[in-house]
């Protein structure tokens, strides 16, 4: 038995969960198509999905190709649940990325498919709706190639398109030679030599599109089958089978964490070696936790069934790790495939409604952190307030009827504003000494800070020699760096910072004759945890920090006509246009606005457009905030900004 684990993205509205309802009734799995907009589909589970009519959590669903058995992961389409696609690319074989043939390439479309290619994972391309009034083929082939920047083999071509009856017949058109032949250096020599037919087109094509070099495409309607049996061929014939040592250490990652009946962790992973078994006990994630497994569910035939082991190549849901998180590596990790999209640029305030427990709000969110991590709960003590992380106002929304609906919470929100960060603007260092005031503590830290490349997170290193002092109390420094960074000069994350120690220093072990170890005369980690906040902020005071808020990279398609009107609204939000292309009675602008405009910008479109404007926006850098005031977060730790509070806070006592 062969397997793929196949994942099906789009950007919302393209058609892809009723893609997945027709190839599970292809494939025999389901004797009747549910609806999106009935609530009727078999991956849309959550209430919450049939009733809005998106996937909002990733879902698996099998169905046997033949040999092959195909593990299909619906994705959100939504940019707002990028971050569940982001956690299924890296468990895939390949992937169908599906296109409306109305609306053609957009803004998600675009993002997903650089990703794709990007992590070379081999790609076919379905473009769907060939039945809908307004469907295009050879402009969506276009633009495919064009905005893409895809190589595109067409598999076929439609027939009676933008009517009921459109049809896709199969065949190789004529560009599909020179298509190949730019990825196969043989198949051009072949051409030249004039002995090309098609069964070695055909091999070309599997090659190139298991490279992920070329990405075929076929066209057909989810709605009325049509195109789909051809699509399920390429699937079987084009895409490569997952591979793996069943014998191998056991290796695997968990891609997604839900809760069962009785509230248990259940994790959803993709074994890439080895066979797991219950009862076993495996370590996983970091931090030497471990857990023995309780129970192991595998996919076929459209349902997951109980299995008492699980092998390399599979995807199954685990029981028995209680503390499993999304990301986790199980048994001997792989190499991290890292973020692929950009992280969450907003955050908002979460307001309990009157009668609301706090405590059971703090419960629900935690849990719904577990399912999506990027959440990123941040509690604020003193204010008694809990604030998310989100990519845009409809996961507020659905966080909101979430809590509702699952929980009987009644939440409101406030505003919504930009998730800044800051740079340092300089270098700047500081340093404490070991039992010279103003130290209450026990250790001597020095640190310097720099500014670092854009994009390099946060480093730290020594001019230190390392057996200067334990071990321990060096790991202290460093995880209280990396924690403290958290919150710079303005409240806001510290990135693109190279942070050195250059001074240590501790009190060794002491103790009085015949008594016991003296803590008041040595040094602990404690010592070094309560020290390392103050050195590292007047350090960073020293250097200075810039606040840095998001901006979005946008493309607006308008009616020249309204251009008049457009511009001042565009530059009143601090949208900047880049570029202007005038097609026609259409204008295209390209440039950047910031990320806290973009909703406002999208609600005006409609009435400064005629309702003929397409805005589409992705994150796309950090810029210098260059107007205005600053904007400041509030504190959540012990601010080490003012010595005398911090002091009072961690030692109850001010030094000097």
């Amino acid at each position: 038995m062969h397997l793929l684990n196949l994942g099906i993205l789009a950007h919302v509205d393209a058609g892809k969960t009723s893609l997945t309802e027709r190839l599970l009734h292809t494939a025999g799995v389901i004797d009747e198509i549910g609806s999106v907009d009935a609530g009727s589909t078999r991956t849309d589970t959550l209430a919450l999905e049939r009733q809005r009519g998106i996937t909002i959590r990733s879902a698996v669903v099998s169905f046997p190709v033949d040999d092959v058995t195909v593990n299909l992961i619906d994705t959100p389409g939504h940019p707002d649940f990028i971050a569940e696609v982001e956690r299924v690319l890296g468990v895939l074989d390949g992937a169908v990325l599906v296109v409306s043939a109305v609306e053609g390439v957009q803004a998600q479309t675009r993002v997903l498919m650089r990703t794709l290619r990007r992590l070379r994972i081999p790609t076919l391309v379905f473009v769907n709706k060939i039945d809908r009034r307004g469907a295009r083929d050879a402009e969506v082939l276009r633009a495919l190639s064009e905005r893409l920047a895809a190589a595109v083999v067409p598999m076929g071509r439609t027939i009676g398109l933008g009517t009921r009856e459109a049809a896709f017949t199969p065949g190789f058109g004529p560009d599909a030679l020179d298509v190949l032949a730019d990825h196969d250096d043989t198949l051009l020599a072949a051409f030249v030599e004039g002995a090309v037919g098609h069964d070695r087109l055909h091999s070309a094509l599997v090659a190139g599109t298991r490279r992920a070099d070329v990405h075929p495409v076929y066209f057909g309607s989810a709605t009325t089958g049509a195109g789909v049996p051809e699509l399920v061929r390429g699937i079987r014939d084009l895409l490569p089978t997952a591979c793996g040592d069943p014998e191998g250490p056991v290796s695997g990652t968990v891609f997604k964490v839900e809760r069962g009946t009785a509230g248990e962790k259940v994790a959803y992973a993709r074994m890439f070696s080895g066979t797991l078994r219950v009862r076993d006990r495996i370590a996983f994630g970091e931090g030497g936790r471990e857990g023995r497994i309780t129970g192991i569910g595998v996919f076929d035939h459209g349902t997951d069934t109980p299995s008492g082991a699980v092998a390399a190549g599979r995807i199954a849901r685990l029981w028995g790790l209680a503390d499993v998180r999304i990301g986790d590596p199980i048994g001997v990790p792989r190499k991290p495939y890292g973020h692929f999209f950009a992280p969450p640029t907003l955050e908002t305030v979460v307001v309990p409604g009157p009668g609301t427990d706090t405590g059971a709000l703090h419960t629900a969110l935690t849990r719904l952190a577990e399912q999506d991590p990027l959440i990123d709960l941040r509690h604020d003590e003193a204010r008694r307030e809990i604030s998310v992380s989100l990519y845009g106002e409809v996961q507020k929304e659905v966080v909101q009827a979430t809590l509702a609906d699952e929980y009987g919470l009644d939440v409101s929100f406030r505003g919504t504003t930009p998730l800044c960060v800051e740079r340092p603007a300089g270098t700047g260092e500081a340093v404490e000494f070991n039992k010279k005031d103003p130290n209450p503590f026990l250790a001597t830290v020095g640190l310097r800070v720099e500014r670092a490349p854009v994009g390099a997170g946060v480093s730290f290193g020594l001019e230190v020699e390392l057996g200067a002092m334990p071990y321990a109390f060096f790991k202290a420094v460093e995880d209280t760096v990396r924690e403290t960074l958290g919150q710079g000069l303005h409240g806001w994350q510290v990135t693109d910072c190279a942070v050195t120690m250059t001074h240590c220093g501790y009190s060794p072990r002491q103790s009085h004759a015949h008594q016991r170890f003296d803590k008041s005369m040595s040094s602990t980690g404690a010592d070094f945890r309560g020290l390392t906040p103050l050195v590292l902020v007047e350090a960073l005071r020293r250097a200075g920090t810039r606040v840095h808020e998001p901006m979005h990279g946008f493309r607006l398609d308008a009616p020249v006509d309204t251009l008049g009107a457009l511009l001042p609204v565009l530059a009143a939000l601090r949208a900047v246009p880049r570029t202007a292309d005038t097609r026609g009675e259409v204008c295209v602008l390209e440039g950047v606005v910031p990320a806290a405009e973009v909703h406002a910008l999208e609600q005006r479109l409609p009435g400064l457009t005629r309702g003929e404007g397409e805005f589409e926006s992705a994150f796309d850098h950090y810029a210098p905030v260059a107007r205005g005031q600053v904007p400041e977060r509030a504190r959540t730790d012990h601010n080490p900004l003012n010595r005398k509070e911090y002091l009072l806070q961690v030692t109850r006592k001010v030094g000097g």
